[in-house]
């Protein structure tokens, strides 16, 4: 099976790196400063447990080169950039070959192929062009969900800080279980990644979502850890509030998510070293991926007349960030590790 992983950030590069190690024939497509990086010096993984460091030097290729076609292809981009790359993904795909899509928040196509109430409707915060509905195949597409934090440090070097129950994710849009969905365990768990499939890919995102819901734009619009959010008295009810409001969007699509922000606050206090994603990118001057986290759950909302005041305000300040870093192109400063940012 020829597998290439579309994406060269935190959790491409981690994808690519163990599967790399573990011999599977693995391309990744990287572009600007990391494609020369692993061009050059290869791939470099550091681990906070154990102090072990994985240095592995795969095949790596731009989007504009061309090395035929593949049998699986991860795509590990953020969600609001797969849209200019759609055309070019599905042109390195074979025509029965799949796409692990794995991006926070929830997908373009939620309510494709489903029985429900709002079934064929398009999340324009998601695919405001219809661009990804154009391109790509959803019978070509897997679900997924991956629960591993990864930073990336610089171009071409990560580091994976102490988790617990870390784990891909995947399932079938309909629900069914393939045969592919096996081949594909079998390879990430060979790699060492713990695989669960899933008959339900949706419910799977909205677990992970209600993490990313809080911790993301929080930590992002604060410049801090969560640990340090779950040390301010006055947090934990915009907390409570947000995965409030996020579970009674959940349940308003069918999904039954726990909102225990107690138990949430407790999880990640004394968490001073793992940084989300939102926050990495704010640093780094990077965009949001805030429309598939926040906007996405606001706009169902709207479809399902569910008020979310604390979501709306979170999503505009969120919103006015973003523009800044898209207007100015800066970051904030380096990220920092093992301490309190």
């Amino acid at each position: 099976m020829r597998v290439l992983i579309y994406g060269a950030g935190a959790i491409g590069g981690y994808l690519g790196a163990i599967l790399s190690r573990s011999g599977v024939d693995i391309t990744i497509l990287a572009r600007g400063a990391t494609f020369d990086v692993i061009k050059s010096h290869g791939l470099v993984v550091d681990w906070a447990v154990g102090n072990e460091r994985l240095v592995v030097n795969p095949p790596v290729l731009t989007s504009d080169e061309s090395d035929g076609l593949f049998d699986l292809i991860f795509v590990t981009l953020k969600s609001m950039q797969i849209a200019s790359s759609a055309e070019n993904i599905v042109s390195k795909l074979k025509p029965q070959g799949c796409m692990v899509m794995i991006q926070n928040g929830l997908p373009w196509w939620y309510f494709q192929g489903i029985d429900s109430p709002w079934r064929g409707a398009s999340l324009s915060s998601l695919d405001p062009d219809g661009i990804l509905k154009k391109y790509i195949n959803l019978s070509q597409v897997i679900g997924a969900v991956i629960h591993k934090p990864v930073m990336a440090i610089k171009p071409g070097q990560l580091y994976v800080p102490e988790v617990r129950a870390d784990r891909l994710v995947i399932g079938e849009l309909d629900g069914e279980h393939r045969s592919r969905l096996d081949a594909i365990a079998s390879m990430v768990r060979g790699a060492g990644l713990p695989v669960e499939i899933t008959y339900d890919i949706r419910a799977a995102k909205w677990i992970k979502l209600m993490v990313n819901l809080v911790w993301n734009p929080l930590t992002a619009l604060t410049q801090s850890p969560a640990g340090a959010i779950a040390d301010f008295p006055q947090a934990k009810e915009l907390v409570k509030s947000i995965l409030e409001e996020g579970s009674l969007v959940a349940a308003s699509v069918g999904i039954k998510v726990d909102c225990d922000s107690d138990a949430e606050i407790l999880r990640v206090t004394g968490n001073y070293t793992q940084i989300p994603s939102m926050l990495q990118d704010v640093r780094a001057g990077r965009p949001l991926e805030w429309q598939a986290i926040l906007g996405s759950v606001i706009e169902i909302a709207g479809l399902t007349k569910v008020a979310v005041p604390t979501l709306r305000n979170i999503a505009a300040c969120i919103g006015v960030l973003d523009q800044r870093i898209l207007n100015e192109g800066l970051g904030i400063g380096p990220l920092t590790f093992g301490d309190h940012l």
